[in-house]
């Protein structure tokens, strides 16, 4: 059975670089996808978005329209590898295991996700995540 893979986010940036049909799969919501930051070449499908703060009915569909199917076929990994990310992992992770459960076979969750966790001063991005790590971002 196939599950979700938590990986750093220098390991997804090197997948991304490696694999031609990786998609790197933004879940936040969209004030956090523009005035936040984003991954460079990252795609915006929200998980949860205002203004009800609702699960997304349409995620699974848009993730499998991306990546043209993206369900496992004949043998594991068959599909194209999906990379997500949200501020710390949580959503991402969340995100993941419902894809998994509708037949993905190669998602990965990116661990600390794009800003990381609180540190002690009540601050993100100090103590891991994609821009911790110094990868490429750009913001709106």
């Amino acid at each position: 059975m196939a599950e979700v893979k938590t990986i750093s986010p220098q390991e997804a940036w090197q997948i991304m670089e490696d694999e031609p049909r990786a998609v790197l799969v933004d879940v936040r919501s969209d004030m956090e996808f523009l005035f936040v930051g984003h991954p460079v070449g990252a795609i915006h499908i929200p998980w949860i978005d205002y203004p009800d703060w609702k699960l997304n009915p349409n995620f699974v569909t848009e993730v499998r329209k991306l990546v043209l199917g993206g369900i496992c076929h004949e043998s594991a990994n068959s599909g194209a590898p999906v990379l997500l990310i949200c501020r710390s992992g949580k959503r991402s992770l969340e995100a993941g295991i419902t894809l998994i459960n509708e037949g993905f076979c190669d998602v990965y969750n990116i661990r600390d996700g794009f800003e990381g966790d609180l540190d002690e001063t009540h601050h993100r991005g100090t103590m891991g995540g994609w821009r911790f790590a110094g990868l490429p971002w750009e913001q709106c």
